[in-house]
């Protein structure tokens, strides 16, 4: 068994390009493909205290309906999350030396992040799209029960209120 799974969540570095195989965007029957970078940054604390950075960058292609996705939505600075395969590919240049790449094709992509005019808290959402926000759940608070003296007899058949919670 194995499994090829890459889970990214990161800003978009360059407006994507969007191409057509197969005869162009007038063919019905083109494949569309996108390609972008994407960074992701990870913060942490080094041990004199001081905050570091490192961003990685991933090159993601994305084909067919989120490549679709991408050439509507996805521009410069949209925060994505990714779900796709690693692959690596390799092909010779023009001095004949064998060259290497390692991207992320995308299966499935959402936006994040907030669209202008659009509240804080607010995940973007495309045009056309209604966002509503999600109901404030209540935190759930267990009845107070006033304290009375337990029955003498084994532990075991002893009730502690708080065990009456209903998760």
């Amino acid at each position: 068994m194995s499994l090829n799974k890459v889970m990214l969540i990161g800003n978009v570095g360059k407006e994507p390009e969007v191409r057509y195989l197969e005869g162009g965007a007038q063919n019905a029957q083109a494949r569309k493909v996108a390609t972008f970078t994407l960074a992701t940054t990870e913060r942490y604390r080094d041990r004199s205290g001081e905050m570091r950075e490192n961003t990685e960058w991933h090159n993601i292609v994305a084909w067919g309906q989120p490549a679709d996705i991408v050439e509507r939505f996805v521009h410069k600075g949209t925060q994505l999350y990714i779900e796709g395969k690693l692959r690596t590919r390799s092909w010779n240049d023009q001095s004949g030396a064998k060259r290497y790449t390692t991207e992320i094709n995308a299966d499935s992509l959402q936006l994040l992040g907030k669209r202008d005019g659009q509240q804080q808290d607010a995940p973007y959402q495309p045009a056309g799209q209604q966002y509503q926000a999600p109901a404030r759940q209540q935190q759930y608070q267990a009845p107070v029960q006033p304290q009375t003296a337990m029955p003498a007899g084994p532990a075991s058949q002893a009730t502690d209120p708080e065990d009456d919670l209903p998760f």
